[in-house]
């Protein structure tokens, strides 16, 4: 076995065990957990010499990842760049891998762009108007998932588990954003929640590194 792939597999056994600290009090430990698989898969992806705007990717989501860890305004908001910058990175990989415009998405994956689209659109119903404050950064990263989706759509044939790997990461964002701006203490619905983006987000990052690198 490789270190790469050492890296890899060691990314997917240690997160699992964030699911049981997606409750727990704020804390280093919790922070490391959360932020250490990410950051196994980026360094996995680094050695492995994928593309660079993979790996770019990958540590931006660690860095997101750390900050939302933590809370308060300022670390929502660095995790929101953060997470901003690693959806552009995904953006440019795609973009070079398709060498396609964006917007023949529609022409090859009709039914899920427009699905897509409508998603993101809507956000403006059931989303933007309990944001506050944060409603222009919240409406900027929402075009921003919506590019990196129209992206994957675009992808050729032959890169299925990519295009499945960012669609969960769409869906983790999705719940992630309900659950910050729709729900709160003491809604039940918090806890599983947490726990499926939280699943959604690894087994898309997963999806998206193992079908882009080789280990």
């Amino acid at each position: 076995m490789t270190i790469a792939a050492l890296a890899f597999w060691l990314g997917c056994g240690v997160s699992p065990a964030y699911l049981v600290l997606t409750t727990r009090p704020e804390s280093l430990f919790r922070s490391i957990v959360k932020t250490l698989p990410l950051a196994l898969f980026a360094l996995a992806s680094h050695l492995a010499g994928a593309p660079p705007f993979l790996t770019l990717a990958l540590v931006f989501s660690a860095l997101g990842d750390l900050a939302l860890s933590r809370s308060g305004r300022a670390a929502f908001l660095y995790g929101l760049s953060a997470f901003a910058l690693a959806h552009l990175m995904f953006i440019l990989l795609f973009q070079a891998l398709g060498g396609v415009a964006l917007w023949q998405a529609f022409a090859i994956s009709p039914l899920a762009s427009v699905v897509l689209l409508a998603a993101a659109l809507s956000s403006e119903l059931w989303l933007a108007p309990f944001t506050g404050a944060m409603r222009w950064p919240v409406r900027i990263y929402v075009t921003l998932i919506t590019l990196m989706g129209l992206s994957a759509l675009a992808l050729p044939a032959g890169h299925g588990w990519v295009v499945i790997g960012a669609g969960l990461f769409i869906l983790s964002d999705m719940i992630l954003s309900i659950r910050l701006f729709r729900l709160a203490p003491p809604d039940r619905r918090l806890v599983p929640a947490a726990r499926a983006l939280w699943i959604f987000y690894i087994l898309g990052q997963v999806l998206i590194v193992s079908g882009l690198a080789t280990f």
